[in-house]
């Protein structure tokens, strides 16, 4: 089976584990202040300041919490979105207000999502879809504009650049994502990226049921024993062996980027005559793809993933609409007409770094022969 997801774990990922094992110190220590350094020099952040968590979701929810998100507010997510945003949300007792999202891009459209706006609009999370980056310069300008926070969601667009500057560098508040299936995975963990000394400190002591032990204290393996507790806090820190494996899932980045780029790239060649199918609109220059996504005609799709899982190829949807879920079936949310469409007709493809070349062969075969051999309208 070739699934849909696969980290590139060798033996620099063993021997991290083994390391961090060897050391003993398994909560919150150096490993992390090594991790948090090399994430803030891979994203050239260098007026900013990086802080693990344990996963994106914990990340999403200190970055409401520091903003003061809360009862009463209302925050402007995409419905196409994870729902670790969503419930992000709820968890700090703020609403979701569900945009819809730009036919090519797939990210937030931003013409509908000012619309929106109201006088309880505190924020909006933005999402960079997979491959092509929200227009970030005038989501600046509509937040100063009106007066509202950002947090950059940039679980996939990790290594990627926005107009010459690396993802995480510019925006006002930034989250990463490195869980199992990400580009780089720390087993789970998460970042935030934010560009005040006291949204920082804020937000270690947050992590970490609101303890104020001083990280500089546990980054040496040593613990704090009487420390001030100032804010609500969660059991949110990165453990020391998850920072470790990250540390060496960081260290060949340049290799794990080059070779999605390098497959998505096959892919869009592959597929791009294809009929039937609708593959991103992007060469991927000064992208790190974190998925490769298809689109299909709705009533094509579930048979297309049988067809591809017959031949031992798996595939995913990335994702349900927001809104289309249980939970979240009276948020406020504007029209949603492309989010309704997409969500019906997006498929993800096998995508690895340094995938193998007859894998990826094998699913570009599968999907040209389904669109070959079944008529129209099946």
């Amino acid at each position: 089976m070739i699934p849909v997801f696969r980290p590139l774990i060798t033996d620099d990922e063993f021997s991290a584990a083994h390391e961090a094992l060897e050391m003993g110190w398994l909560g919150m220590g150096s490993y992390v202040g090594e991790f948090e350094a090399e994430l803030k020099r891979l994203i050239g952040a260098d007026d900013r300041y990086v802080c693990a968590v344990s996963t994106g979701h914990a990340a999403l929810h200190l970055a409401l919490m520091v903003i003061g998100a809360g009862a009463g507010d209302e925050i402007i997510t995409p419905s196409f979105n994870n729902v670790a945003d969503f419930q992000a949300i709820l968890a700090v007792g703020a609403d979701p207000v569900f945009c819809d999202i730009d036919e090519r891009t797939l990210c937030i459209d931003l013409d509908k999502a000012e619309a929106l706006i109201t006088r309880r609009t505190k924020a909006m999370i933005v999402m960079d879809y997979d491959c092509i980056l929200c227009d970030h310069d005038r989501i600046a300008e509509m937040a100063k504009k009106h007066g509202i926070r950002v947090i950059h969601d940039a679980a996939h667009s990790l290594g990627s650049s926005y107009r010459g500057k690396p993802v995480g560098s510019f925006s006002d508040i930034t989250m990463f994502s490195f869980d199992p299936v990400k580009t780089v995975t720390c087993i789970d963990g998460g970042a935030l990226v934010v560009k005040t000394e006291e949204e920082f400190r804020q937000i270690r002591e947050m992590r970490l049921v609101g303890m104020g032990q001083p990280a500089e204290v546990m980054y040496q393996n040593q613990r704090a024993w009487t420390y001030d507790v100032r804010h609500l806090g969660y059991r949110y820190h990165m453990a020391n062996m998850h920072a470790r494996l990250g540390l060496a899932q960081l260290g060949k980045f340049d290799r794990i980027s080059t070779s999605r780029r390098e497959t998505a790239r096959f892919y869009n060649a592959k597929l791009a005559d294809v009929q039937g199918v609708r593959t991103p609109d992007t060469d991927f220059e000064g992208i790190t793809p974190f998925l490769y996504y298809i689109r299909v005609a709705a009533e094509k799709r579930d048979g297309l993933r049988a067809f591809m899982r017959e031949r031992d190829i798996d595939t995913g949807i990335h994702w349900q609409p927001g809104h289309w879920f249980t939970l979240f079936k009276d948020c406020r949310h504007g029209e949603l007409s492309v989010t309704d469409r997409v969500g019906h007709e997006i498929l993800s493809l096998p995508l690895h770094s340094c995938m193998d070349e007859d894998d990826r062969q094998r699913v570009v075969d599968a999907v040209v022969e389904y669109f070959s051999a079944v008529p129209a309208g099946k």
